[in-house]
Formats: structure tokens, C-alpha cells, sequence
């Protein structure tokens, strides 16, 4: 119990930390690139201004040069306006390309021409290129600026940058970011799991200390339990008595009975709980088993009238023998029919049915797993025609203390105060101590069926 909720602790703490380190990282990668973006496109705006200024614009009439608000005839001089642009920006790698106000190209810095179309506009695009350049797959980062003079188009400038002086550093961070989100996460798991036990240490000793002070109560109760019980029978034996003093004594003698099973249920499941006591390891054949269970429940369910059926066909002993101790699985047994009985009305009947590993599927049980690998498995039902669980009460059923509705108790004909609220915390206790598992299913129509797995063979 308290290493699930250490590890629970312990995996909140980094999840909730990983979370954070990621939005961080996150964050930080996205502030990152979109700043490397912004001095791309910044450059390329540098540049195009550059250009623009450089331009030398003609008259189509008599050859002068025009200013910049001159006569609407006019066209950029090619040779003139970028003899001096070739290799300036080796360094940034930026390459231009100059437009006719048609679209036509008319001066590049590429070697090929890239056929794509013209976008112009003042934000910058990022365009896949269909061939290789500077050792990869080329993208380009591409700011497209209509230049004009008045009304008058004069072309079209593109300046382009390749992307992978963003896609590079930007590659290289993510990776580092990831390596070290890792590395971080796993330092945070593992403080968290010190700090989850430290947390827990204090809890653990106090509900140590409970444990025993309750196996300890429970060990000192019995004696006293066992000498009113013995001194009370040995009362009634004397046939002197009053009849109203007999009537007292034997309230007595039941009570002190209830309470002996309550002691003994409370120290069982005290020294399981603090692993006192270990079950004895050694084949068990649990056909045996449930015939003598079923033999000692017989008496009950006569007084009763209820039905008790023990079904089971000749079965190899190999696929019914399991490693635990006897006396645990017999009292496991006992709760599930006992139970059955006082929850099934007179003239009801009560089936346990004994399958082999190779039926389990079709019981509805599922595989017992060993070391990570499944193993066979046997399966036990107790089926009874009672009057059923409740949906609401299914999941509350092996808590310690839970009893259903008494209503529905004295529906099936059991007295509501003979339970202590413990028989199913204890099959559970004694199932998940021979590392199998226990189901119920109770159908809408009433009854019920406990359907137990147990692992065949050494464990």
C-alpha cells in the first residue's frame, strides 16, 4: 500500500514538473526560432531597401536618367541597377532576382532560374525548391516587393535567403532542449521518489504502530472472550437455573461468540497487513479442499433449506493443485459459501463449481500473471440464487466493515447482525496473498457469483 502511494506521489510530482520543464522548453524554442525568423526577414528587408535605392530608372523615350517623381515612362536600367549586387552578401547567402512588371525574369543571382510565382508583399514566405543546394534540400526564405513610381510598375525585386540558417540552429536546439528535458526529468523523478519517501516515513510508522496495537488488542482479547464463553456454557449446563436467568446467559453466549469471530478476523487481517505471519507454501488439492468446506456448510444450508451443490468432474490433480496453505483456502471458501448461504433465501440454491485452467476464458476469469509470463490457472464460482448486489455496493464489497442494505439481509432470511462486515476482506486478503484474483457478478436479475483465480503449481 504505501510503496503504490509512493510511487503515486512520486509520479505526480513529475509529471506535474515535466510539464512545466516542458512549456519552459517549449516556450523557449518557439521564442528562439520566431527570433531567428524575424532577423531573416529583417535582413531581407535590409536588402530590399538596399536595392530599391541602387535602382537606376530611365525614361523609355530619350535615355535620361529620371528622378524618382519624374515623367510615367520609365524602366530600371538591368546592367546599371545591379552590376554592383552580385557578391555583397556572400556571407548571408542572399540571392536577388529582378522582374519586369510582366513577371518575366530578368536578372537572377541563382544559377538556374527557381519558377516560382510572385508573391508580393511586405512578410516573408518560406518556399520549398525542387533541387539541392549548399548540401541539402534547398528552402527558401523569400521577401517579393513591387517596385513603382507613381501609378507606373517598374518590376518586381525578390530577395531570397536559404532556410536552413534557421532550420540548422533551430535542429540543434530542439535536440539539445530534448536531451536535456530528459536528463532533467529523470533528476526530478528521482528526487521525487527520495522526497515521496521521506514524506511517507512518518505515515508509515504510525500506521505501523496501529497495526500492531491492533494485532496486540486482538491477541489479549481472546483470552478473556474464551474465558466468559467457557464459564457462561459451563452456566447453562446447570439445569437449575431460572429460565429467564437461562434466556440472559445465552444472549450472553451468543454475543461472546459474535465477538470471538470478530477478534479473530481483526488479528488475521492485522497480521496479514503486517506480514506477521507468512502462509505456509505446499500442494494443496483444492477438490479436497472444497469437499470438506462443503461438507462442514452442508449442516447450515439443511437448516436453511438451501440447495449446496459441489460440481466438479474428474479432473487431473496436476490441474488442481495449487502452492499455499491449506487452512487459509479452506476459511477462503468458507466466507464465499457461508456468505452464499445466509444471502440466499429458503428453498434457494447455492452451486460451486471447480474448472481447470483451460475453462477459465469461459468463466469469465482471466490469466494469473508470474514474473511477467501467464501461467494456468484454476477457477472456483460460488453461484447462489440470493437476492443479488446491488450496483452501487459492487466496488464497496471487500472494503473492511461494508455490509450491504440489512433490509436486503433479512429479504434472504439472515439475520443482519451475525455478519461483522469482514468475511470478504479476508477472502481477499488470503486470494491476493496466493498472488490470484477474485471477481463478482451479480446480474440485474438477482444471485450472484464470486469467481476465484488461482494459479496452478509452484509460485
Amino acid at each position: 500500500m504505501f510503496q503504490t502511494t509512493r510511487r503515486r506521489l512520486a509520479l505526480w510530482y513529475t509529471a506535474v514538473t515535466a510539464v512545466l520543464i516542458l512549456l519552459f522548453a517549449s516556450g523557449f524554442y518557439v521564442y528562439v526560432r520566431s527570433t531567428l525568423i524575424e532577423r531573416v526577414d529583417d535582413t531581407l528587408s535590409h536588402i530590399v531597401e538596399v536595392v530599391e535605392r541602387s535602382l537606376v530608372i530611365e525614361s523609355t523615350e530619350d535615355g535620361l536618367i529620371w528622378s524618382v517623381d519624374g515623367q510615367p515612362t520609365l524602366q530600371v536600367n538591368v546592367e546599371a541597377s545591379f552590376r554592383n549586387n552580385i557578391t555583397d552578401d556572400d556571407d548571408d547567402h542572399i540571392d536577388i532576382e529582378w522582374f519586369d512588371p510582366e513577371g518575366k525574369l530578368r536578372w537572377s543571382t541563382f544559377d538556374a532560374p527557381l519558377n516560382l510565382p510572385l508573391h508580393p508583399g511586405k512578410k516573408g514566405e518560406t518556399v520549398p525548391v525542387s533541387e539541392q543546394r549548399y548540401g541539402e534540400p534547398v528552402i527558401l526564405r523569400q521577401l517579393t516587393d513591387r517596385m513603382q513610381q507613381g501609378r507606373q510598375v517598374l518590376g518586381y525585386l525578390r530577395v531570397s535567403h536559404p532556410w536552413f540558417e534557421v532550420s540548422r540552429p533551430t535542429r540543434r536546439l530542439l535536440l539539445d532542449l530534448l536531451a536535456w528535458t530528459a536528463l532533467m526529468i529523470s533528476g526530478v523523478g528521482t528526487i521525487g521518489w527520495l522526497l515521496s519517501g521521506l514524506a511517507m516515513e512518518p505515515v508509515r510508522a504510525s500506521y505501523q504502530r496501529l497495526k500492531q496495537f491492533t494485532a496486540d488488542a486482538s491477541h489479549e482479547l481472546r483470552n478473556p472472550i474464551a474465558m466468559i464463553q467457557t464459564n457462561v456454557q459451563a452456566a447453562l449446563v446447570d439445569e437449575a437455573i431460572a429460565p429467564q436467568e437461562r434466556q440472559q446467559l445465552q444472549v450472553v453466549e451468543r454475543l461472546t461468540r459474535r465477538l470471538g469471530r470478530l477478534v479473530d478476523d481483526l488479528l488475521f487481517l492485522a497480521r496479514q497487513d503486517s506480514g506477521m505471519v507468512q502462509p505456509q507454501r505446499e500442494p494443496v488439492p483444492l477438490d479436497g479442499v472444497l469437499t470438506e468446506v462443503v461438507e462442514e456448510q452442508m449442516i447450515g444450508a439443511l437448516e436453511k433449506s438451501v440447495d449446496l451443490e459441489l460440481l466438479f468432474e474428474a479432473l487431473e490433480p496436476e490441474w488442481v493443485t495449487v502452492m499455499g496453505d491449506r487452512d487459509q483456502l479452506a476459511r477462503l471458501f468458507t466466507n464465499l459459501i457461508s456468505n452464499a448461504i445466509q444471502y440466499t433465501p429458503p428453498e434457494g440454491q447455492v452451486r460451486i463449481q471447480l474448472a481447470q485452467a483451460s475453462e477459465a476464458r469461459s468463466y469469465g476469469a482471466w490469466p494469473s500473471q508470474s514474473r511477467g509470463r501467464a501461467v494456468p490457472v484454476v477457477v472456483v464460482r460460488v453461484e447462489d440464487s440470493g437476492v443479488g448486489i446491488p450496483p452501487e455496493a459492487v466496488e464497496l464489497l471487500f472494503e473492511r466493515f461494508y455490509r450491504i442494505d440489512p433490509a436486503r439481509a433479512r429479504q434472504a432470511g439472515a439475520d443482519p447482525a451475525m455478519g461483522s462486515g469482514l468475511g470478504l476482506a479476508i477472502a481477499q486478503a488470503i486470494v491476493e496473498q496466493h498472488r490470484g484474483q477474485i471477481q463478482v457478478l451479480s446480474p440485474a436479475q438477482g444471485g450472484s457469483t464470486f469467481v476465484v483465480t488461482l494459479p496452478v503449481g509452484a509460485l
